[in-house]
C-alpha cells in the first residue's frame, strides 16, 4: 500500500471510530459524553488537515523528486555534447600551436633550409584555429527559471556556477586572442606574403598560386613578423588552457550529476 492510501485508510478509519462515539453519546443524551465527543470532532478535523497536509508534502516531494531527475538528464545529455566539442575544438587548437612553433623554428634560417618547408600550408594551419561555442539551452533555462533550486546536490549547483565564471574567462581569452589574429597577424601577411597561395589550402581552395611577383620568404628575416607569432602562440595557448580546464569542469559536472 503506498503512503497516500495509507494516510487516508488512517483517517477513513479514525473518522468511523468518531462517528460511533457520536452515536453512543447521542443514544445516552449526556452532556459530558457529548462535550468530549465535541472536542473528539475538533481533533479530528485537526488530524484531518495534518493528514492532508502530509499528503500534500509527500505529493510535492515526489512531483520535485521527478523534476530533479528530468533537470539532471538534460544536463548531462548536454554536457556530454559539450565535452565532445571541446575535445575537438582542444585539439584543433593544439594542430594550429604546432603548426605556429614549426613557422617560429623558420626564423632566421638560410632560405635553402625554409623552401624544404610548406610555408603556404604551414600559415594556413596556423590560422586555423577553433573557437569553442558549447550547447546551454538547458542550463540558460535552469538558471532563468530559478530551477536550479530543484537541485539537491549543492556541488552540482557550485559546479554550474563555477562553469558560467569559467565560460566567461575563456571567452575573454578568445577575444583577446582573435583580435590579435584580426587586427596585427592578418594584416602584416596581407602586405608581407601572398594569401591566395594560403587559401589553396582552404575552402577557395585555389588551383594555382599567385602570379604576382613577392619574396614571400622575407618575413622570415623580419623581427615584427616573429614578435606578432610570439605573441599570438601565447594568446593561443592561454586560451586553450582555459579550454582545458573548462573540460575538467565538466567532467566533474557529469561525476556529480550521475554520467561520465
Amino acid at each position: 500500500m503506498g503512503q497516500p492510501a495509507a494516510l487516508a485508510f488512517k483517517a477513513k478509519t479514525m473518522i468511523n471510530f468518531f462517528r460511533r462515539i457520536r452515536q453512543s453519546v447521542l443514544d445516552e443524551n449526556k452532556f459530558s459524553k457529548y462535550l468530549l465527543y465535541a472536542l473528539g470532532e475538533i481533533l479530528l478535523v485537526v488530524i484531518g488537515i495534518l493528514i492532508a497536509l502530509s499528503i500534500n508534502n509527500w505529493n510535492e516531494g515526489r512531483i520535485a523528486k521527478i523534476q530533479e531527475k528530468s533537470v539532471l538528464s538534460n544536463l548531462n545529455r548536454e554536457f556530454l555534447q559539450n565535452k565532445k566539442a571541446l575535445i575537438e575544438t582542444i585539439h584543433a587548437n593544439e594542430e594550429a600551436f604546432k603548426s605556429g612553433l614549426e613557422l617560429m623554428q623558420l626564423m632566421g634560417k638560410d632560405k635553402s633550409q625554409i623552401v624544404t618547408v610548406n610555408i603556404d600550408s604551414l600559415i594556413f594551419q596556423t590560422v586555423e584555429f577553433v573557437k569553442f561555442t558549447p550547447s546551454e539551452n538547458s542550463l540558460s533555462d535552469l538558471l532563468q527559471s530559478g530551477r536550479l533550486q530543484l537541485l539537491e546536490n549543492e556541488t552540482v549547483k557550485d559546479l554550474l556556477y563555477e562553469w558560467s565564471r569559467s565560460r566567461a574567462l575563456a571567452t575573454e581569452d578568445w577575444d583577446t586572442f582573435d583580435s590579435k589574429i584580426e587586427d596585427d597577424l592578418l594584416p602584416y601577411l596581407t602586405k608581407h606574403y601572398a594569401m591566395k597561395d594560403v587559401d589553396m589550402y582552404g575552402n577557395l581552395n585555389w588551383k594555382s598560386k599567385s602570379d604576382l611577383k613577392i619574396d614571400k620568404l622575407k618575413i622570415f628575416e623580419d623581427i615584427e613578423f616573429e614578435n606578432l607569432m610570439d605573441d599570438t602562440l601565447y594568446r593561443l595557448l592561454r586560451y586553450n588552457n582555459s579550454l582545458k580546464k573548462a573540460l575538467l569542469l565538466i567532467d566533474n559536472i557529469l561525476n556529480e550529476s550521475g554520467s561520465k
